[in-house]
């Protein structure tokens, strides 16, 4: 498919120090409304998209790798993320969880999180060049929001989409470069590294999952694994959907690792305990419907829910104000962004009770749409439902 993309801005580190630092702006419904007509919204969504199109026909690589066939080797950019991530992970293991009677949520994980608030301004200025000092305090609460909440011991996709946003700062900074080949590492090599970090946690510590929607939900704490992995196989055909049925599941793509990692923690049914991913493995044609519908869910159940957002601070390098170029508004035709994938309502009875968005319905620029344009539609999307071979 031939897509152009939006140019993501540049922030000159000149002008870093005269910008305000983060602060927790959205309280309201009404805030959501503001953050969704933001600067900042609008480089989440060029940013994702970015990182999307890149990994389109692309495989994690083996065993961890930061090599991967035909691109360049990782940066060091992303070699010293991975590093920083790393020793975030050595550090549970001289954090041991403590001998506690409570299900969820051991006491050791807030100790872990001390020492990230404590220690964040160091790995930050390890991370980073000196000409990058002044951007250390806009990153830092991103950083610190990436893997839960310490107070609540808890961790969903907020945690999640901080982390983006601190990946989306370094790229807005330009220690991360937006090109495609430093895109395609910050989804195949530095995500990964990040989920399994976290899931280290969670079990680990025995996180719960924040606002965790139950059988309703796509996953109890993550979204763009199932994202960026539909984007993998968004343009081939001998992998359908419904593979997802059928585990085990390789470890070349993120769709299949979350998979995984569901039937990892979760037991019973599949249809049962995650309803959502049952409905799309049965009920959507092609992985290009998928990877459409899940940026609109993304949209709709996370960036728009304010009990998700207000807890991520804005302002400084995601600026709180609104776009200078407004893009274009729906038709009128068009549809507020729902929970829904592809053109239909494939949850059909079991549609969620929770999934209307919970900020204000206006006329506000698509999200998902306006990110990029596409310049002629890829015949797997017209293509009838893929047929997974039968299994001995």
């Amino acid at each position: 498919m031939a897509r152009e993309l939006a140019e993501l801005r540049e922030i000159p580190l000149v002008q870093v120090p005269t910008l305000e630092l983060p602060t927790l702006k959205i309280q309201t419904d009404e805030d959501v409304e503001i953050w969704r007509r933001s600067r900042s919204y609008q480089d989440y969504a060029i940013f994702l998209r970015r990182l999307n199109e890149s990994v389109v026909g692309r495989d994690i690589p083996a065993n961890g790798s930061t090599e991967m066939a035909s691109i360049s080797p990782a940066s060091e950019a992303i070699q010293k993320i991975m590093a920083l991530l790393d020793s975030l992970d050595a550090w549970i293991d001289e954090i041991p969880p403590q001998v506690s009677p409570q299900r969820f949520g051991n006491l050791a994980f807030r100790t872990w999180g001390r020492r990230l608030e404590q220690g964040s301004d160091t790995l930050l200025n390890n991370l980073l060049p000196p000409a990058y000092a002044a951007v250390v305090p806009h990153l830092k609460p991103y950083l610190i929001t990436s893997f839960g909440s310490f107070g609540r011991m808890d961790y969903g996709t907020g945690h999640e989409t901080s982390f983006a946003l601190f990946l989306l700062c370094l790229t807005l900074t330009r220690f991360l470069r937006p090109v495609i080949e430093e895109e395609r590492h910050i989804v195949l090599t530095v995500f990964p590294r990040y989920l399994r970090l976290c899931w280290r946690l969670q079990d680990v510590y025995k996180l719960e999952p924040a606002g965790s929607h139950g059988v309703w939900g796509l996953d109890d704490s993550s979204f763009l694994g199932y994202i960026f992995g539909s984007g993998q196989l968004r343009d081939q055909t001998e992998i359908p959907v419904s593979a997802v049925l059928h585990p085990p599941l390789p470890p070349t793509n993120l769709y299949f690792l979350s998979i995984m990692r569901i039937h990892g923690v979760k037991h019973g049914p599949f249809h049962e305990h995650s309803s959502q991913l049952h409905s799309i493995a049965t009920g959507v044609p092609n992985w290009g419907k998928v990877n459409s519908g899940l940026f609109k869910m993304y949209e709709a159940e996370v960036l728009n829910k304010r009990v998700v957002v207000q807890h991520i601070p804005l302002g400084g390098l995601l600026d709180w104000s609104p776009c200078s170029t407004t893009p274009p508004m729906p038709t009128a035709t068009s549809r507020p962004p729902t929970s829904n994938i592809g053109d239909t309502d494939v949850l059909g009875a079991t549609r969620a009770p929770w999934a209307s968005p919970s900020a204000p319905t206006g006329p506000v620029p698509s999200w998902y749409s306006n990110s990029s344009r596409v310049l002629s539609t890829h015949p797997s999307l017209m293509a009838p439902p893929a047929q997974f071979p039968s299994r001995a």
